[in-house]
């Protein structure tokens, strides 16, 4: 039976309550050994696309885990609880497209059950709190390494809840695509990746315009916030690897009014090539 070493933890269940910390305790008496990381528990309520978003963005530096998401707006539905292995981890959360953008991530599933062994659970399950008494328990007894096929009735991992992709195309000077997050910075995050806006032109010191429902704005492509002044806008290429607009030290989903959902254009209008050079590897001499 394998077992593993660490369990992470996403929710919307906040800080300000015990949610989390009775999780924690659950886990705790199964899988004592099993080192818990949290992800985040300050996903909005019912965000099953930004809690999508974050797990996958986050599992590429995870180790092989248990990761275990509950965004569960239909808890206590007809909606599955499922453990979906993929990539050398297993995936345990509900089945309402949370898991899909990670479970892609991490290479597909490889098979998939429904939590239907209700002798993983705890003993008394509330209607409201199945993260406590179906999705801790079971993610702790597959990391002390109950295997996976004991955790329920296998199903068809075809048949597992895929959220949308986001709408993206780039191509022709121009990127086209829809705000996917907003991080607590107030950047946001685009469907268009850094690789795909490269391809269409849209590079370091190129100017852009930036369009979108509700306004229109002349911006730099650039690396970093200070490659502008201070509360001025930017467009660059995030850690994750997707386009995102920022305002040096300022909010730039509030003062535009980007939203998860919010279509944006970028098109370039003018290329500073002496700037963008400065980012280009330097040639090699050839010696004779």
């Amino acid at each position: 039976m394998a077992s593993y070493q660490c369990l992470t933890f996403l929710t919307d269940y906040g800080l300000e309550d015990a949610f989390v910390g009775v999780c924690h305790g659950i886990i705790a008496q199964i899988a004592p050994g099993t080192r818990i990381i949290d992800i985040t528990h300050l996903v909005p309520p019912g965000d099953i696309r930004r809690g999508a978003a974050v797990l996958a963005q986050a599992v590429p530096y995870l180790p092989p885990a248990v990761h275990v998401a509950v965004v569960d707006p239909g808890v206590g539905t007809a909606r599955r609880a499922v453990a979906v292995a993929a990539g050398g981890s297993v995936f345990v959360g509900p089945d309402n497209g949370l898991l899909s953008w990670a479970i892609e991530a991490a290479g597909g599933a490889s098979g998939a059950v429904s939590l239907t062994n209700t002798a993983l659970w705890r003993e008394a399950v509330a209607p409201t709190f199945h993260g406590r008494d179906i999705f801790a328990p079971v993610a702790a007894h597959l990391a002390a390494g109950v295997p996976l096929a004991r955790a329920g009735d296998e199903i068809d991992a075809a048949s597992l809840t895929a959220l949308p992709r986001p709408a993206s195309r780039a191509g022709g000077g121009t990127a086209a695509g829809e705000v996917v997050t907003v991080d607590r910075f107030g950047n946001a995050q685009l469907s268009v990746t850094g690789t795909d806006a490269a391809l269409a032109g849209l590079v370091p010191g190129s100017t852009v315009a930036l369009a979108w429902h509700g306004g229109e704005l002349t911006v730099r492509f650039g690396v970093t916030f200070g490659d502008v002044g201070p509360g001025e806008v930017i467009c660059y290429t995030d850690s994750a690897g997707f386009v995102s607009v920022a305002v040096n030290g300022g909010d730039a989903a509030r003062r535009l009014a980007l939203h998860p959902g919010t279509r944006v254009t970028l098109t370039v209008t003018k290329l500073f090539i002496r700037w963008a050079l400065r980012f280009r590897e330097p040639r090699k001499a050839i010696m004779n």
